[in-house]
């Protein structure tokens, strides 16, 4: 008996035994059932509600559908498709499941279809998950199912942030029939390489392993879990999901402490978390598995879910990002892409949106909106004004006037605390400036003598410091994602890590007006090391008279990557190597009195990393060997911080 039916027969017949002695529900839990039942019962009364649908794919696994269109409409209506990992059985509030069925209730009051579906090997989607979900022909043949349906106009706008946005682009670049818009957000995971970014979709920054995916596939790798047998009718799917939603219920885990287990490859493993893609071979998935093994440019990032520079979208977009998001410049580079690639007609359909906010955290903003300890002020916005106009416009053909005044880019900018437009990104006029790392040989903490200034400095007096990865920086706040319990990212004052020896600080003199930097931050700094192969961090801050000094942005480059990622060139000992970072990207105002400031380092962990500095392949090493790194700065080793200086009339 196939073991997936074995299991299936199990948990059906245990619901025939004694049940064990049930806990009162809490009033919270009670409540959020409370209002469950009130949406269902509104829902029921205005939609044709279609759950537990299994849609066959090309290769004959089927996708969990959940269907609700008009009930009252004489007419076809488009669809908006939201595709996810996460559980959507909204029978159990007590496992996150969505409970709350505004999305979909609002959509149907609009005189749309909602379509919900879980990614392939999640829930009661059957088949193996792999990151993004391949194959990509999931997504287009998804979507030309909704398309052919009787009730569809023929229409399939996307929409979805994070998980919900990062599969849209690659199937977007397949051109499914039936797709005539998409709206991501916060959708950097799905973003390949789009140069001069090889992140691999959150993996890496500069060479270096962005952490918040371990945590993040740990509880998503899930190979083997219970499944119904093949022909268990749709009456008994939505029966049984009353009972159970096939969610695995993992011990909660300190990752604050677990980062730090190595190997790094043995993390997951030393938690006892389940097999799968992160440090294990997958035969029949698409990429292999075995991602924290890959190279930066290794053949499997490009068999997945990865939208990359050789694609080509060709459908309208509004693409959303936010600051502190964990790649705003992969992003925007993307949107960028996007728009010198596609058909004249459909590039000029591109917009972008940049709040001040964490990933996904739009509508979140208040009247005094903290991202971390900064406040920046009332930034709010209509977003389902933008949204359904956004829908109306495309899917209904409604002549809204929207894109009459809609900007090609809306972005926040912090320190003035408001919105602004652009037709380009960067801001069309954004000049460069370029301040030049000095001192006198003493920048390690905010306490040395470390400066930015417009010359570089005749003589190379180098500043050093020892990077010792069983002590490395830690990070503070940040652009960062889904590392809760171990890291709470946004603009985070930096006073008390800057004390750090192993902290470089360099600053401006105060600013004798004020400088708004709108657009991409590039770095360059002429480094040597005693070891073969370190990373190098550098991170921008805002610096208020009174010290405060708030990061705007960060990045890191593993020095073995710095001529290109599909080759690894290690150091010689003593050697001074010239290293351009992978840009920084933000909108601040830097006020009068206020100062620039870069900080350089070799770690940001655990927003990254550590590089154990042996030269091997550091997923796999359990021993770290101390580096001590020197930053050059001279006429001959100009080592430089450009910014995009957009200056206008402020109000």
């Amino acid at each position: 008996m196939p073991l997936k039916v074995l299991v299936a027969l199990l948990v059906f017949a245990s619901s025939a035994l004694p049940l064990p002695a049930q806990r009162t529900p809490s009033p919270e839990i009670e409540a959020l059932r409370a209002r469950r039942d009130s949406l269902e019962r509104e829902l029921q009364s205005v939609a044709i509600v279609e759950r537990k649908l299994m849609i066959p794919m090309r290769d004959g696994v089927r996708m969990q559908f959940d269907v609700y269109r008009p009930k009252r409409s004489a007419d076809r209506v488009p669809a908006i498709f939201v595709r996810t990992p996460y559980n959507m059985n909204f029978w159990d509030v007590t496992n996150g499941a969505p409970a709350d069925m505004t999305a979909q209730l609002t959509a149907v009051k609009r005189g749309y279809a909602y379509v919900g579906a879980n990614e392939r090997g999640h829930f009661f989607s059957e088949g193996n998950y792999d990151i993004l979900g391949p194959p990509i022909t999931d997504g287009v043949d998804e979507i030309e199912w909704i398309a052919s349906q009787p009730w569809s106009n023929g229409k399939v706008g996307l929409i979805g942030c994070s998980s919900t946005a990062e599969w849209q682009m690659a199937v977007a670049a397949q051109a499914p029939k039936g797709l005539a818009t998409i709206i991501p957000q916060g959708f950097g995971a799905g973003v390949g390489r789009v140069k001069p970014y090889y992140e691999q979709g959150n993996w890496y920054r500069g060479g270096a392993v962005q952490m918040l995916f371990i945590d993040w596939i740990f509880g998503q790798q899930n190979q083997v879990r219970p499944m119904f047998p093949a022909g268990t009718s749709r009456e008994d799917l939505i029966r049984a999901a009353r009972s159970f939603d096939l969610a695995q219920r993992l011990p909660p885990v300190d990752w604050a402490k677990a980062f730090w287990h190595l190997p790094v490859q043995d993390m997951i493993k030393a938690l006892d978390g389940p097999r799968g893609i992160f440090a294990d071979s997958m035969p029949g998935i698409a990429t292999g598995g075995a991602m924290i093994k890959r190279t930066p440019n290794d053949s499997a990032w490009y068999r997945g879910g990865l939208f990359h520079d050789d694609m080509k979208i060709n459908v309208p977009g509004l693409w959303f990002m936010s600051w502190y998001d964990v790649s705003v410049g992969p992003n925007l580079a993307t949107f960028n892409h996007v728009r010198r690639t596609a058909d004249p007609a459909v590039a000029n359909q591109q917009y972008a949106f940049i709040a001040p906010t964490l990933h996904c955290a739009y509508r979140r903003a208040t009247e005094n909106t903290v991202v971390g300890e900064r406040s920046m002020g009332d930034a709010r916005y209509d977003y389902d004004a933008l949204t359904y106009g956004w829908f109306d416009h495309f899917l209904k053909g409604d002549a809204n006037g929207l894109l009459d005044t809609m900007p090609k880019v809306r972005y926040y900018t912090m320190g003035i605390n408001k919105w602004q437009s652009s037709d380009t990104w960067p801001p069309r006029g954004a000049q460069p400036m370029t301040f030049y790392l000095s001192s006198n040989g003493r920048a390690n903490s905010r306490g040395g003598d470390g400066k930015l200034t417009l010359q570089p400095p005749a003589r190379n007096r180098p500043d050093s410091f020892t990077y010792d990865p069983m002590r490395p920086v830690p990070s503070l706040g940040g652009n960062v994602c889904c590392q809760a319990n171990a890291l709470t990212g946004g603009s985070m004052d930096q006073q008390k890590l800057e004390d750090r020896p192993d902290i470089l600080v360099y600053s401006s003199e105060p600013l004798t007006e004020g400088l708004e930097v709108s657009g991409p931050i590039d770095v360059v700094v002429y480094v040597s090391s005693d070891r073969r192969d370190t990373d190098i961090s550098v991170k921008l801050v805002d610096v208020y008279p009174d010290g405060r000094a708030y990061n705007l942005d960060e990045t890191i480059q593993r020095l073995r990557y710095r001529d290109g990622y599909d080759k690894q060139v290690f150091m010689e000992p003593g050697k001074t190597y010239k290293v351009t970072l992978q840009p920084m990207t933000t909108s601040n105002y830097f006020d009068v009195g206020h100062r620039i400031r870069i900080e350089v380092s070799s770690s940001n962990f655990p927003r990254f990393d550590r590089n154990l500095n042996t030269g091997g392949k550091n997923y796999d090493e359990t021993t770290g060997l101390v580096a001590h790194n020197t930053v050059h700065h001279s006429r001959q080793y100009p080592s430089s911080v450009t910014v995009s200086v957009v200056r206008r009339p402020l109000p």
